[in-house]
């Protein structure tokens, strides 16, 4: 049997997911797999019907709701299938039978794979594509025509792949914001009541894969069809309270301590945005002045705090660059497979001195490779 160095068992995760969880979010989870404290049960075998759950769900909304700053209205879901799946549910729900167009935005990886699902259900608008660029960059708003009439607008707030994010609310107020903030929510403050509906899976910063947080405004759903399936209708999920069928009871407990994390422990969405701006400074820096050898792949206005992507002059480089860090402790650094390179995913979880300590690597290897 292999013998497992220190090293090998205490690498620093910048992978794009499942990202990072805070320290003290993975002990309270260690115990809970013995044993939840209140309960006496393991986490993994506790009745998605008990009363200790339910209070769970309960706080859970409360808690989102709360560091998003929304009223009652909104309602919160937990579901499943990952965002992938919201990119068929959303259509499903607001663009099917409609003859309006929804007017969606394509900025890379992400928002482009949920264009051919909503063609399935009906009239889709591009408004802005970033093909031409190389998804490079984000447009600018005098780029950018929206309908005042469409079913919807769709964007994906923070492109993993590429590492680009949207720094504003876009769209027209009249028309209803639907937005993929799977990497960036909970990351930072923002406007969260100009949107209609924001859906993230989990495994960026909030928690492990297996969940996914929908958060939409009551009446949206008026005029959706009657006829959609149990399980893909948002009005089933909210009748039923998330428990339309067996829940991720470990994934969404999970969740539960991250949020408390960040009202307790970090103090709230501003602090965490200013922990995650110094890490993304931090790290922008060690690009900009490294005289080329580190390539930035996003326009300087659109870069991403939470996925920052680069190359190097070579493949032979960056597969060096790669196997190096590795060795050194720092997982997860090879870029999608899309688009190769190299991406440093910087979520809630990671601290700002494992970012510091992947710059000083970053900075000798420069030296010792330029």
């Amino acid at each position: 049997m292999k013998t497992v160095s220190v090293r090998e068992r205490n690498q620093l995760n910048f992978s794009g997911g499942p990202g990072a969880l805070p320290e003290s979010v993975l002990r309270q989870l260690q115990e809970a797999i013995h044993a939840v404290p209140e309960v006496g049960l393991s986490i993994l075998g506790i009745s998605h019907r008990s009363d200790w759950f339910a209070a769970v769900v309960a706080e859970l909304q409360s808690n989102i709701r709360g560091l998003l700053g929304l009223p009652p209205s909104y309602h919160v879901l937990f579901l499943q299938g990952g965002a992938t799946q919201q990119f068929s549910m959303v259509p499903m729900a607001l663009l099917a039978g409609r003859s309006r167009p929804a007017d969606y935005l394509q900025t890379g990886y992400w928002s482009g794979k949920a264009l051919p699902e909503a063609r399935r259900e009906g009239p889709v608008r591009v408004v802005w594509s970033g093909q031409a660029c190389g998804f490079g960059r984000l447009p600018r708003d005098e780029e950018l025509d929206f309908a005042s009439d469409a079913a919807y607008l769709h964007y994906v707030s923070n492109e993993t792949v590429e590492g680009l994010q949207f720094h504003r609310v876009i769209g027209r107020d009249e028309v209803p914001r639907v937005c993929d903030m799977s990497s960036d929510f909970l990351s930072a403050p923002g406007e969260f009541g100009r949107f209609s509906m924001i859906y993230a899976h989990a495994q960026k910063n909030i928690g492990p894969s297996g969940v996914t947080v929908v958060v939409l405004k009551d009446g949206l759903l008026d005029g959706a069809p009657d006829a959609m399936p149990g399980f893909l209708d948002y009005r089933r999920q909210i009748e039923a309270g998330s428990i339309f069928n067996t829940p991720p009871v470990f994934a969404i407990y999970a969740v539960l301590l991250v949020t408390r994390w960040l009202r307790d422990d970090v103090g709230g969405l501003a602090a965490m945005g200013g922990i995650n701006a110094a890490k993304a400074r931090l790290l922008y820096r060690a690009l900009d002045r490294a005289d080329g050898f580190y390539r930035p792949r996003a326009a300087v206005p659109d870069r991403s705090t939470m996925n920052v992507a680069f190359t190097l002059a070579s493949p032979e480089l960056e597969k060096r660059f790669l196997a190096e860090a590795e060795d050194a402790g720092f997982s997860g650094l090879a870029g999608h497979r899309s688009v190769g390179g190299i991406r440093a995913s910087i979520y809630n979880g990671l601290q700002l001195g494992a970012v510091e300590k992947l710059v000083g690597f970053m900075d000798d290897y420069r030296r010792r490779h330029r």
